[in-house]
């Protein structure tokens, strides 16, 4: 049988293609989708799926919502653990210290790029474990108590 005609190391020729376009297109942000890549080459969807398994093992790509697939940059890492533990670590990372003023939820919006409600249920989870104080509206919120880095988990 030919190598042409063998589905074996095809996924391993198409992923070394796409690395080869993500190395050529420095603007390159976004993978052609499982559709695009199965038109392009010809080949069915678990092939394709086995090219995003392989940058992903690589470290060049990602999974996004909506089945689709984003280029990640040497130096472009994205810290993809909980809210929650990066909030927490607004208290070590500006040294604040018990009684001080937290930012606000305005400000942790835009720092961590996420809308007001998702803020708003991360900070109700560090109220309820006790490292902040209730905060509302108008009313700031104070850190109650440090975190220890033991029990949270680890990036």
């Amino acid at each position: 049988m030919s190598q042409q005609a063998s589905p074996r190391g095809t996924f391993l020729k198409i992923a070394d293609a796409m690395k080869a376009q993500i190395d050529s297109d420095s603007e390159m942000t976004e993978l052609p989708s499982a559709a695009e890549i199965m038109t392009t080459h010809g080949v069915s969807r678990g092939v394709a799926l086995r090219v995003f398994e392989v940058l992903q093992k690589e470290g060049l790509a990602e999974a996004v919502p909506g089945a689709r697939w984003r280029v990640i940059r040497a130096g472009n890492r994205t810290d993809r653990r909980p809210l929650t533990d990066r909030i927490a670590d607004v208290i070590t990372d500006e040294r604040l210290e018990v009684g001080a003023e937290f930012p606000s939820a305005s400000a942790l919006c835009a720092r961590f790029g996420v809308s007001r409600p998702t803020v708003r249920r991360a900070l109700d989870k560090l109220e309820a474990a006790g490292l902040l104080t209730e905060g509302g509206q108008g009313k700031l919120r104070t850190v109650r108590a440090l975190p220890n880095r033991e029990e949270r988990s680890q990036p």
